[in-house]
């Protein structure tokens, strides 16, 4: 037996027991003629003690340890007199009486401590020793307990677990699919599937009622911090149901989780159709920890002469509470924030409204006291607060004036992410118009359902079509999202219609779903969370990467296993491949 006990275990009602641990060195620290080692595995950290006056052979042994070599060590159970309140194991140690070395170790490139001196890169490069470091592994263990609660709160509303295939055919819609060529039939390829959309509600026509499935989907699109080209989604469907229904049930799994690991009560979730969280927020997936909601104020802006505000089709603004005091290099900056190429706009505009009730702006040569106290009174502002506006085509100043919104939030410490508000976002539009493709685009997916009472604006106004459609929204993160399903064929054969597929292109891409629907298909609609960016909000990340075991990195590189990386000839021949790659 390599051990009795774990590293992280044992306490003082154990003492002089006589146990056996097995782990990592953390490190060695020599004190006159004892050496003391923090012993390290998965569970804990155990101090062990090898004294000189009571075996100078082993203490001789202990000497030549380095970190992360790889020890048993059998011992007695002590109080420490010297305790460590910071670890369960502080109030004892392991007085040594043997030592075995199962594997000693290379100096590690970087310290396998809580804050490690190894960069991103390099982390990533030896990431099987990163994934020793505490914070790492403790966001695994995290992530293991979510999907277990998971599987249990679904497995008690009668959901069933169902894995679908990973080679499926492609898609055209949504992002681009990886592909996989296939030996057997050259030419010819399979994708990986982006989500398990089309086979979860084949499933429904099946008559499984409730499905779920903890499953790998993968997408070829650019990256970001919560974005992996492979990523783990907790997908779901129901048969029999209407958007309250998934509502009701999604809710209660998000309350579940949050209670069964945080010990948090949530309270119920507020519904926001997409119209209001744009006019208010300007994003689909608005952070409504603190305020700040738009005001618009074209009404107040027009015939003074300045022709920005003039041109302009919408002007709006935040109410930044105990901003007055900023200084013109902090305007400054706010003004070089919303120029940047990501966001867009050509500047900004701001009024200072002083604790003594004096105000200042950078308009002051078109408006008077009396026209910017009326953006006061609309904007609610009260003396020592600052107001910010931007102007422009409605949606995209819109969106600028939340990125302008979110800024502030986190320059002013109101995105606490130990403070949680979730919400459901509504009725989003249905389609999407390309101006360069000249075509409607499906917004979420071909098969999402538009909202019953404007099925008949798919002949005349396609572009007012409401989808039967939802996301969850925790932080301003959208944590998942879903729809409730066309599940008649001579609907979705007209949403095909109105998304430019002719009766063929509909037929070759997705009959096989078109044809399920003429044997009796419910009604039926789902939701699909991400499990990383779930995880990753109550670890309190940034990225999703430190919630994956083996993450690529920003270039949708694997730095560990060196992937995607060439093939040879031999196996690109066997797939009837060329490959030419383009000139430098």
């Amino acid at each position: 037996m390599y051990r009795t006990n774990t590293c992280g275990e044992l306490r003082i009602t154990n003492l002089n027991q006589e146990v056996t641990l097995a782990g990592w060195v953390q490190k060695a620290r020599k004190f006159g003629g004892m050496i003391f080692v923090d012993l390290r595995d998965r569970y804990g950290i155990t101090q062990l003690v090898f004294n000189q006056e009571i075996d100078a052979a082993l203490c001789e042994q202990a000497a030549k340890l380095g970190r992360e070599w790889v020890v048993q060590v059998t011992g007695k159970i002590a109080e420490r007199s010297n305790k460590n309140p910071n670890i369960p194991t502080g109030d004892i140690e392991i007085i040594a009486s043997k030592l075995t070395v199962l594997n000693p170790s290379e100096t590690p490139p970087f310290t396998i401590e809580d804050e490690s001196d190894g960069g991103d890169d390099l982390r990533m490069k030896y990431r099987y020793l990163d994934l020793r470091r505490t914070p790492v592994r403790a966001n695994l263990e995290l992530r293991h307990r979510m999907a277990f609660a998971t599987r249990s709160y679904l497995n008690e509303n009668r959901f069933l677990e169902v894995e679908t295939p990973v080679l499926i055919g492609s898609t055209p819609e949504g992002a681009r699919d990886f592909v996989v060529p296939s030996r057997m039939n050259p030419g010819e390829f399979y994708a990986l599937p982006q989500s398990p959309q089309t086979l979860k509600q084949l499933l429904m026509v099946s008559g499984f009622d409730r499905y779920f499935q903890i499953v790998k989907c993968f997408r070829d699109e650019d990256l970001r911090a919560d974005r992996q080209p492979e990523f783990t989604q907790i997908d779901c469907e129901m048969s029999f149901v209407e958007q309250e229904d998934i509502l009701n049930i999604f809710e209660g799994l998000t309350k579940y989780l949050f209670k069964t690991i945080k010990n948090i009560d949530l309270p119920d979730f507020p519904r926001l159709p997409y119209a209001d969280a744009m006019k208010l927020y300007g994003s689909d997936k608005p952070d409504t920890r603190f305020g700040m909601q738009f005001v618009e104020i074209k009404d107040l802006t027009t015939g003074k002469g300045f022709g920005v505000f003039d041109g302009a089709e919408y002007v709006g603004a935040i109410r930044v509470e105990g901003c007055a005091s900023y200084t013109r290099k902090q305007i400054d900056e706010l003004t070089e924030f919303v120029k940047r190429p990501q966001i867009g706009a050509k500047g900004l505009v701001y009024v200072r409204y002083d604790a003594d009730g004096s105000l200042k702006s950078s308009v002051d040569k078109f408006y008077s006291p009396e026209d910017l106290q009326k953006w006061v009174e609309k904007t609610e502002a009260k003396p020592g607060d600052l107001i910010l506006i931007l102007c422009g085509v409605t949606e995209k100043t819109q969106k600028q004036l939340g990125e302008l919104r979110l800024e502030m939030g986190a320059r002013l410490g109101l995105r606490d992410k130990n403070q949680y508000n979730c919400l459901w976002v509504v009725d989003f539009p249905l389609l999407e118009y390309d101006e360069e493709l000249n075509r409607y685009f499906a917004k979420h997916h071909p098969f999402t359902g538009p909202k019953p009472e404007d099925i008949p604006l798919l002949e005349t106004n396609p572009g007012a079509v409401r989808a039967n459609a939802y996301d969850i929204v925790i932080n301003g993160v959208e944590v998942g999202g879903g729809s409730i399903r066309i599940h008649n064929s001579e609907l979705q054969k007209k949403m095909f219609s109105v998304l430019g597929f002719s009766d063929e292109q509909a037929q070759a891409q997705f009959g096989f779903l078109m044809n399920a629907f003429k044997y009796g298909a419910p009604p039926h609609g789902g939701i699909a969370f991400g499990l990383d960016r779930f995880v990753s909000i109550f670890a309190g990340l940034d990225s999703i990467r430190d919630c994956i075991a083996f993450p690529k990195n920003n270039s949708g590189r694997d730095v560990m296993l060196d992937a995607p990386s060439v093939i040879a000839q031999e196996q690109l021949d066997e797939l009837y491949l060329k490959i030419e790659l383009p000139e430098k």
